[in-house]
């Protein structure tokens, strides 16, 4: 394994890159306790912040996948809200927020651009982009996102209609974030462990014959 891919790894870890694009969920989240349309509003005009500062940036498009999800989706909810202030929408919105992360996610590894690249890329040189770790490393990053988001929507379906206590849903969402989180922050570096075995065990030095310890038996 080249030390090229081995800078990514080590270079690509960092949790706050992530967390970065999910600042517009939890300004919504924040704001939709008290009001969901003020919430889609907030969760809307702060999506719209950071893909501005991206572009400036002068990030490529296909880099900022969550970020336009996130706007698409805070606008449609925005709209809905407004439109039907009466309807399920507030009922069922933290659920149907889930849904639209988990599809996010899932559909961008069906078209083999995980929404993760975008973050990395951010974070990693360009020579490090189409190596063939790059993608895999995120691939599987996005599948423990997915996988996560997945577990909280059907989770809070099943609190609600099974009238479970509120600790459930909470103990959802705990569980549904904080573990992509540690996979995220660990999954590079098992990564990175196993490229430098890898290259151990290629080295030319572990095919040198190994010298006879000199002793009794060496004597004899």
């Amino acid at each position: 394994m080249s030390d090229l891919e081995c800078q990514y790894v080590m270079e690509s870890d960092s949790i706050v890159g992530y967390l970065r694009g999910f600042i517009p969920w939890i300004a919504s989240g924040v704001v939709s306790s008290f009001d969901l349309r003020w919430g889609a509003l907030a969760g809307f005009l702060t999506g719209v912040l950071l893909l501005v500062q991206d572009l400036r940036r002068r990030v490529e498009a296909d880099s900022l996948i969550l970020e336009i999800s996130s706007i698409c989706y805070f606008a449609v909810v925005g709209v809905l809200a407004v439109l039907f202030p009466h309807s399920a929408l507030e009922t069922y919105q933290d659920a149907i927020s889930f849904t639209w992360l988990a599809m996010t996610a899932w559909g961008t590894l069906a078209i083999r651009r995980p929404f993760t690249l975008g973050i990395a890329r951010r974070q990693t040189p360009p020579e490090v982009w189409n190596l063939p770790g790059f993608y895999q490393v995120n691939a599987a990053i996005t599948a423990a996102w997915g996988a996560g988001f997945t577990f909280i929507f059907a989770a809070l379906l099943i609190a609600h209609f099974t009238e479970a206590p509120a600790w459930v849903g909470i103990t959802a969402h705990v569980v549904g974030l904080v573990a992509p989180m540690i996979f995220t922050s660990r999954y590079p570096a098992r990564v990175q462990a196993r490229m430098e075995a890898a290259a151990a065990a290629q080295s030319p030095d572990s095919l040198l014959p190994q010298a006879t310890p000199r002793g009794r038996h060496a004597q004899h």
